[in-house]
């Protein structure tokens, strides 16, 4: 049997050693399986003849069968071009060539059959076809071509001879030497019960399907394929993280938990609060560890159960720590959490990077000897330095900034590993928390706290300043504050956005009877820390800043959020920022601004982000407009997105199948041993070994 993985693609009939190295950069082809797996992006009916009075410029590509009346040179220079007048006795087509025109006239012949294929185009009132594919009409039997496969390449490809035909070439050849069919990867009774077709269809009718309903089976096969083991190799994962790890056992819920819910609790829980603290009590009492997602928006009390969930570690002798991003973020935190547990017998400590000298040395000593209950910091929680008593519960806040690494050095700070809850701000769809989030339980808080009132989206085009400035100045002088966020620091020469030093200028010349602060992610940590204050303290009534404010800054009295350039951002970007208002009890608002020129796509982001304040429907919007790859955080989460088929947005109901199949698999054979299941088990060990990443989340 041939491996083709371990046979490099340099082997090939067709490419050698140049085309090998062009193919390994620019594609990451190295071998003969990575080729067989590189799929066609379009196909065209190549089954299908028409004639030239039937075609006009707006049709896609074409077939027609005819002869070459004449050729004809026209222009000089660069603008030399070579015409063939060609006629299938129904009407005349000009073909036309701008490069190769001796190699043209060479190789084509009068008065003989031919047929062209290519796209038609209308140009001073005739139908033309530029640089078509002309093969001898004897060559070519139509009626097995079938749909001819379309493959990506590079425009360095491109000028090396490798374009989208070349690459069928080399796949034909492929082909060619297969001879054998390949050994399957899924077990019998999946591909029966699922009336999946072989492997070896599947993969030759990918590339070469002689009819729609071939190519619909075999991407159906693929794509199954290829979600199942996404989901296989998560909940493989999960399943031995279960075995080997577990959890500490939180039995009791006492009294700093009674106390604080009794006494200091600042607002009666939502119901989403409760069921999710629920949740978490039934994992932390169950003997496994909880790994469990919290997601929720912007101000609907994650931080809060996250400290209910600390209260219970502390009550069961153990400490917790919670880890943000950032030293703003963290000191947030800090505060809040300070404030929430104030007259209580516990004692919370921030620990960040500019925490130095005595005072350091105070925190760690605390935390070594377990008289530091609440542990609250940035990524120097993590170092060597910190050691715990018994730590037993870990919160890391906006978890997609942490590497897997790193939250795994947070994990070793304790024999056995801590409870971890990971929490977000950042709507998931379900859709894809189930492929970046696989492995953790999810829980939702979708309701807000009580006398929240929905904030108010509005979008206004940048004509209209001065009806603008009115409204801001009528927020402010109700004692309001106002965010105006820009996109870009300094002026780019591509794009004519406003940016941040002119609008920090306009927006001084327009209220000079009121403060001004500018916050940007170019400024040292002291002076962007200096600044903000200013603003959450109510020094200054305006902040302009980039979205370096999009996490971090809790203002209740900030009322009015102004984005400037609103069609530069992504919608998950939109809506995080305007979380920075509707803080507190008072309406406010957000109003995107834009110029009148807005593609289609933008369109409909400022459409959507005006018609809901749902964080979820948002992010579903968001998956289906920019695809998962360009989520905010999916690129820093520790996944790549490298499915080279399905789709997780429109494959979502056989994303979801294909689960509940791997499911089944892992518990009916949870040590990989049934013989059946063998090949499917090698196919996933090959698969973590290549080069996609399908490493699981915590």
């Amino acid at each position: 049997m041939l491996d083709l993985a371990a046979r490099d693609i340099m082997y090939l009939p067709g490419v050698g050693p140049n085309r090998a190295a062009m193919l390994n950069k620019e594609l990451s082809i190295r071998s003969l399986h990575d080729l067989l797996y590189y799929f066609p992006y379009k196909y065209i009916d190549r089954s299908r003849l028409y004639y030239v009075h039937e075609i006009d410029g707006n049709m896609p590509y074409i077939q027609l069968k005819g002869q070459i009346l004449s050729f004809e040179e026209t222009g000089t220079g660069y603008r030399k071009r070579l015409v063939a007048h060609f006629s299938d006795g129904t009407g005349v087509v000009d073909l036309v060539w701008f490069q190769g025109l001796k190699f043209v006239t060479g190789k084509y012949k009068l008065r003989t059959d031919y047929i062209v294929f290519g796209k038609p185009a209308v140009f001073g009132g005739r139908v033309n076809i530029a640089h078509p594919d002309i093969d001898p009409a004897d060559e070519l039997q139509l009626s097995n071509m079938g749909l001819q496969p379309y493959y990506n390449t590079t425009e360095k490809m491109k000028r090396a001879g490798l374009n989208s035909h070349a690459i069928e070439k080399l796949m034909s050849n492929l082909m060619g030497i297969i001879k054998e069919p390949m050994p399957e990867t899924l077990p019998p009774d999946i591909i029966s019960h699922n009336h999946l077709p072989s492997l070896t269809e599947a993969l030759t009718n990918i590339h070469f399907p002689k009819s729609a309903e071939e190519l619909r089976r075999a991407q159906y096969r693929l794509k199954f394929e290829e979600l199942f083991f996404v989901q296989l190799n998560i909940l493989r994962y999960m399943k031995e993280r279960q075995q080997r790890y577990r959890g500490f056992v939180f039995g009791r819920v006492g009294e700093t938990f009674n106390t604080f819910y009794s006494q200091n609790l600042p607002f009666e829980l939502t119901g989403a609060q409760k069921r999710v603290i629920r949740e978490i009590r039934k994992d932390m009492g169950s003997g496994r560890q909880m790994n469990r997602l919290l997601q929720g928006d912007v101000g609907s009390g994650k931080t809060l159960v996250a400290l209910m969930s600390m209260l219970i570690a502390l009550d069961n002798g153990f400490q917790a720590c919670m880890m943000a991003p950032t030293e703003i973020l963290a000191g947030q935190h800090y505060d809040t959490v300070s404030r929430m547990l104030c007259g209580m017998n516990v004692r919370v400590e921030l620990l960040t990077g500019s925490i130095k000298g005595k005072r350091r040395a105070e925190i760690l000593d605390g935390v070594l000897t377990g008289q530091v209950h609440i542990l609250i910091g940035t990524h120097a929680v993590l170092e060597d330095t910190v050691t715990f008593s018994r730590l037993g519960m870990a919160v890391i806040d906006e978890q997609h900034r942490f590497g897997v690494a790193q939250r795994a050095k947070l994990w070793g700070k304790s024999t056995t590993p801590p409870h971890v809850l990971v929490m977000t701000a950042t709507p998931i769809p379900r859709t894809l928390a189930m492929t970046l989030y696989g492995d953790l339980d999810v829980s939702i808080i979708d309701e807000l706290p009580p006398g929240r009132k929905p904030i108010l989206t509005v979008h206004q085009f940048d004509n209209r300043r001065a009806s603008l400035y009115s409204d801001i100045r009528g927020q402010i002088r109700e004692g309001r504050q106002v965010y105006v966020v820009y996109p870009l620091i300094k002026e780019s020469e591509k794009m004519d956005l406003k940016n941040l030093e002119d609008g920090y200028n306009t927006i001084c010349e327009v209220f000079p009877e009121y403060k001004v602060c500018k916050v940007h992610g170019q400024m040292k940590p002291a002076e962007k820390e200096a600044e903000m204050q200013r603003f959450v303290s109510g020094e200054t009534q305006i902040m302009v800043a980039t979205t370096v404010i999009e996490v971090g800054v809790n203002v209740p009295n900030a009322s009015v959020m102004v984005i400037e350039n609103a069609e530069r951002f992504g919608l998950s970007q939109l809506h995080q920022l305007r979380g920075r208002v509707g803080r507190g009890a008072d309406q406010s608002y957000c109003i995107l601004v834009t110029g009148y020129r807005l593609s289609e796509d933008t369109r409909k982001r400022i459409e959507i982000m005006v018609q809901t304040n749902d964080g979820f429907e948002i992010a579903e919007a968001d998956l289906k407009l920019r695809g998962p790859g360009d989520l905010e955080g999916t690129q820093q989460s520790g996944v790549a997105f490298d499915l080279k088929i399905a789709n997780i947005t429109r494959d979502s109901q056989l994303l979801q199948h294909v689960r509940g199949i791997a499911r089944e698999v892992v518990e009916a054979d949870p040590e990989g041993t049934a013989p059946q299941n063998a090949p499917m088990w090698e196919r996933l060990r090959f698969m973590r070994k290549s080069n996609v990443d399908w490493s699981a989340i915590s």
